[in-house]
């Protein structure tokens, strides 16, 4: 049975109460289940022992993060979590940077030791779609995963390779239920990938 872990790295501040990211992170715990996998799960927000995360991670075949877009980035807890819980990875989850004085052959981020396992990053976005995509907007193209380069490095530095990333996009202004889009993203990009 694999092994999926969930992680809901929302934050309720400000105007928001973080209820989407809730809902999603309930969606993906019940999809999963639903679909005979066995669920990990953990809301950074209520609190979290590092060691216990770590172990989260090592068990997990698919990793997923539902996350915010704050300031063009996640929430500042999703990068303490990471800080704190990484950091106890050392030839667990990691080697090293992965170079070596002796091998020249052995590049910079390339001693993850997490290459049979996978991620996914789920955001929401209060800017509209078209932001990310338009040449000419806001983002100039780049798109959702543009922006979270420093989220897909990581995980690339890990060793984890990227399933697709899913986006709720212009959430406060334009809200609607995304729970049954994010389902069939779940069993279209996820379930049926690792089955």
């Amino acid at each position: 049975m694999k092994n999926i872990f969930l992680i809901n790295g929302a934050k309720a501040f400000s105007n928001s109460k973080a209820i989407l990211s809730k809902n999603l992170h309930e969606c993906a715990i019940k999809t999963f289940k639903d679909n005979g996998f066995n669920v990990l799960s953990t809301c950074i927000d209520d609190g979290y022992d590092e060691k216990t995360e770590l172990e989260k991670f090592l068990k997990a075949d698919v990793v997923i993060w539902q996350i915010q877009g704050w300031w063009y980035a996640a929430p500042w807890i999703v990068y303490e979590y990471m800080a704190k819980v990484f950091d106890l990875g050392v030839g667990k989850l990691y080697t090293s940077d992965g170079r070596s004085r002796s091998d020249a052959s052995k590049k910079y981020g390339s001693g993850g030791l997490c290459q049979n396992k996978k991620y996914m990053l789920s955001w929401t976005w209060n800017a509209p779609e078209y932001a990310f995509c338009d040449k000419d907007g806001f983002y100039k193209g780049i798109g959702v995963d543009g922006i979270s380069i420093g989220l897909h490095k990581t995980h690339e530095y890990l060793g984890f390779s990227a399933l697709k990333t899913f986006a709720c996009y212009d959430v406060h202004k334009n809200p609607k239920d995304y729970t049954k889009d994010y389902e069939k993203h779940l069993k279209d990009e996820v379930i049926s990938k690792i089955m």
